[in-house]
């Protein structure tokens, strides 16, 4: 196959049909045969996207920087997980409560000073009953202290591109110079989601803390759509005066699952009823549309002076598009852009490239390509017989 190369890149142009995509209206949502869609009417700023592959559904002001409240703590919990994932930290680790982290005021669950709880019982606390003094003690945890773990927070920000977000605190309380946006709230729980477990939290409805304890604390999740929407199951509510009713809320049905974001609503019962019928539009007129199933082959890049002379690029999970349910056949256009060539060794999850998903000039889906495999570095026998087997057996 001839290769064409574009900035030291290949670019492998393959067509399949698909579904197309509805176009987004620059502000006010989906545009479907030129009507406009309206949802979250009550928001002051609102957003809906597929959570797997980030295309956005719906839109509102969702660059508008506001207070979030206790929304807050998605990054927290963002920060928490990728801890316990590197093993930095561990579900079963007891931290020591400070007393700094004992005088948050607002939603609690009430840690005394020098009080051992897990971190498992701590993630509860932040996820269900939004403990604002939880939230500072993993802070502490993880950081050494809430400021150094503030530090963290800004600088994951800055890594996922999240360009309408500040943060002062860990736990969303009022104070000067803490921001954030719908859009890049729901990035930041597009995030969270990667990690499965965080569910397991973030969708109970409801569980004790201290429960064999002579103080047992009953908690009861914030977020009232993880009982009552069915496939429900978070993430985050959160409320200030100045903020008023918040919420990132996700639902899963059928294998695609959904995250909503509306900052500013009036009361809990609106913020509820608009996240619910913005879920009900997604569910009902969209849906995924496999591209490459797990596994399956994708492209191969050639591996200079590597055990093995090529590396095959293969799909980490399905890979998929957002499609509109009814709408016509059309042609979509996939381009897998990678190096012509890359030089051993090549370490397990390195990233090799991107594949792209475009219609009409605009890119629907990214997709990182990964090396499933480590290849090392040859030795001078292997690749003795390579450079021989080329000189006497050309194709």
């Amino acid at each position: 196959m001839k290769k064409l190369l574009i900035s030291g890149f290949m670019a492998l142009i393959l067509t399949v049909s698909a579904w197309p995509i509805a176009a987004l209206a620059e502000d006010g949502g989906a545009r479907d045969n030129a009507e406009v869609l309206t949802l979250a009417e009550n928001a002051r700023s609102a957003i809906l996207i597929d959570a797997d592959t980030g295309t956005v559904i719906y839109e509102k002001h969702s660059h508008e920087k506001l207070p979030p409240a206790s929304i807050t703590k998605i990054m927290t919990m963002l920060l928490t997980m990728e801890a316990i994932d590197e093993g930095r930290l561990k579900l079963t680790d007891k931290v020591t409560t400070s007393e700094h982290a004992s005088s948050m005021g607002g939603s609690q669950i009430f840690l005394e000073v020098g009080e051992e709880m897990t971190v498992d019982d701590l993630l509860k606390g932040v996820a269900m009953a939004s403990g604002n003094d939880a939230s500072v003690a993993l802070a502490e945890k993880i950081g050494g202290s809430e400021q150094g773990f503030i530090k963290l927070m800004n600088e994951r920000a800055q890594e996922l591109g999240l360009k309408d977000t500040h943060f002062a605190n860990c736990n969303g309380l009022p104070v000067a110079d803490h921001y954030s946006s719908a859009h890049d709230i729901a990035m930041m729980s597009r995030e969270l989601l990667k990690y499965e477990g965080i569910t397991k939290y973030t969708g109970s409805y409801q569980d004790y803390l201290r429960k064999d304890s002579p103080k047992p604390f009953w908690l009861v999740n914030t977020n009232k759509l993880v009982r009552f929407y069915s496939g429900a199951d978070g993430l985050k509510t959160g409320y200030t005066s100045e903020a008023k009713f918040c919420l990132a809320a996700t639902a899963k049905r059928d294998g695609m699952r959904l995250i909503a974001v509306v900052l500013g609503e009036p009361n809990t019962k609106t913020r509820n009823s608009e996240v619910s019928a913005m879920f009900d539009y997604a569910f009902s007129q969209y849906a995924l549309q496999p591209i490459y199933k797990s596994g399956e082959v994708i492209g191969k890049v050639k591996v200079q002076k590597g055990e093995a002379a090529q590396l095959e690029l293969t799909a980490s999970k399905t890979m998929s598009v957002l499609v509109k349910k009814g709408s016509k056949l059309e042609n979509i256009t996939q381009k897998l852009v990678v190096p012509e060539k890359i030089a051993a060794p090549v370490k397990e999850g390195q990233l090799i490239g991107q594949l792209l998903i475009v219609q009409d000039g605009r890119t629907l889906a990214e997709f990182d390509l990964n090396a499933a495999t480590a290849i090392k570095k040859a030795g001078f026998w292997t690749l003795f017989k390579r450079t021989a087997s080329h000189m006497f057996f050309v194709d």
